[in-house]
């Protein structure tokens, strides 16, 4: 599929991003995962079904949309503030949502938020609502205005400047499972050319903790009011291994029977929290399979009434 380049006006910038498929194609919004860009679904969107419009966005602050205002906080309500942004300039009353990991968790939200605008939804590697032990909250949120705050005192700022091989080394280093084809790949758009060599296009605010944190309750309750069809799609050597915040995971197994019991669907893939760029054949049928059944499989049957 043939790929043309998005922009997005937003208040203090520009939201970029990658378009596939044909203008009238079924919608379908791909959010990638914290720190990473919208080359995270290059290798996947290809094998999947080509009747769909895939539009994968750069979240602010990563890859080449621009980062936020000085003073600003990088938190999950802010990312859905920017999907509505996005979704407003493309004119979409409906859509379907594919995120990857942090971008699963934003699809979701929006999803619950929004729920008569969603028609599908895909998590890869990804809960959706993963809840903070209501103990921790409050230490998290300080540590991530604690991290902000301290940034904004630094005077100099400036970007430490790497040669392309030495960037490559590092990204790898962060996320040892990455391919060779997958760090470059993600390097199209994670680096800018400056004097002297490349730095890395994020803004380092991504790296603070998200101050807006869920309890238990909260979490069941958003993902109480999602009315899409859901697909979960796991890595056996994938998020659940590499929780930020052990206490997470005893969160997990209860979330996903939660989902079961709604009659959504999870099921899990051979591979790392990267597998859908690494392998994406591995993913594609199980994200292929559920877009047609429940978003063109509606589009054939809304054609005929």
């Amino acid at each position: 599929m043939a790929e043309q380049e998005l922009s997005v006006p937003v208040p203090w910038g520009e939201i970029r991003g990658k378009v596939w498929g044909p203008d009238r194609g079924r919608p379908v919004l791909c959010l990638h995962g914290w720190a990473d860009n919208c080359g995270s679904f290059s290798t996947l969107i290809p094998l999947l079904p080509k009747e769909c419009r895939y539009v994968a966005v750069d979240l602010a602050g990563h890859g080449l949309s621009s980062h936020r205002p000085p003073g600003a906080f990088y938190s999950s309500p802010e990312y859905v503030a920017d999907v509505c942004r996005v979704v407003d300039a493309l004119q979409l009353k409906n859509l379907s949502i594919i995120g990857h990991s942090m971008g699963g968790d934003i699809a979701a939200m929006f999803a619950s938020l929004f729920p008569e605008m969603v028609e599908a939804l895909v998590l890869l590697d990804a809960f959706g609502f993963l809840p903070t032990d209501t103990t921790e909250i409050s230490k998290v949120m300080r540590q991530g205005m604690d991290e902000t705050l301290e940034y904004e005192k630094k005077t100099e700022k400036k970007k430490r400047v790497y040669t392309y091989e030495k960037a490559a080394e590092r990204l790898l280093a962060a996320n040892p499972t990455l391919s060779e084809q997958s760090v470059n790949i993600l390097l199209e758009r994670g680096l800018l050319q400056v004097e002297g060599g490349f730095a890395f296009s994020r803004d380092l605010r991504v790296n603070f903790k998200n101050v807006i944190r869920m309890s238990w309750e909260q979490s069941l309750e958003f993902q109480a009011r999602i009315q899409a069809s859901l697909l979960v799609v796991l890595a056996d050597s994938g998020f659940d291994r590499i929780l930020s915040e052990p206490a997470q995971s005893r969160f997990t197994t209860t979330l996903l029977q939660c989902l079961r019991d709604r009659n959504h669907t999870v099921v899990t893939a051979p591979g790392d929290h990267y597998v859908h760029l690494s392998k994406p054949e591995v993913v594609a049928p199980f994200v292929s399979d559920f877009l047609r059944s429940k978003v063109l499989s509606r589009s054939i049957r809304e054609h005929k009434l």
